[in-house]
């Protein structure tokens, strides 16, 4: 679990540093500010939760039962928050209307808030630390 988690960590830690730097390079002047800081919002939120897979990946003190479903939470939560946020953000230029699938982004990030909770929870439970 521990290597998947790692390299989940470090892909997401890859393509932010990517996106991060097309939307200061590339997409400074095809967005509006409000859509572009929309799109770094994505970025950041993906960069923090590599932060936090790499952190999960390195810590005994939950189970591997608790680390596994942090992790599908954290990899879902990011993907339905940041990857949506960038397609929204993105769709005058790409010519694209995802409105559609707005509705997933708050849920990405319901995912990541759970993500963290089980978290609290395993660490508050765990008796040793």
């Amino acid at each position: 679990m521990n290597k998947r988690i790692f390299v989940t960590a470090a892909i997401f830690g890859i393509l932010s540093i990517i996106l991060g730097a097309f939307a200061a390079h590339g997409l400074k002047n095809q967005l509006t500010p409000e859509a572009l800081n929309s799109f770094e919002t994505g970025v950041k939120y993906q960069m923090y939760h590599a932060l936090f897979l790499l952190f999960i990946g390195t810590i005994d003190v939950i189970s591997v039962k608790l680390k596994s479903k942090i992790y599908y939470l954290t990899l879902f939560g990011v993907i339905f928050f940041s990857f949506s946020i960038y397609l929204l953000s993105t769709a005058p230029i790409l010519g694209v209307n995802f409105k559609a699938i707005g509705f997933v982004t708050p849920i990405g990030g319901l995912l990541l808030i759970v993500a963290w909770s089980i978290l609290l929870i395993g660490l508050l439970k765990n008796k040793a630390i």
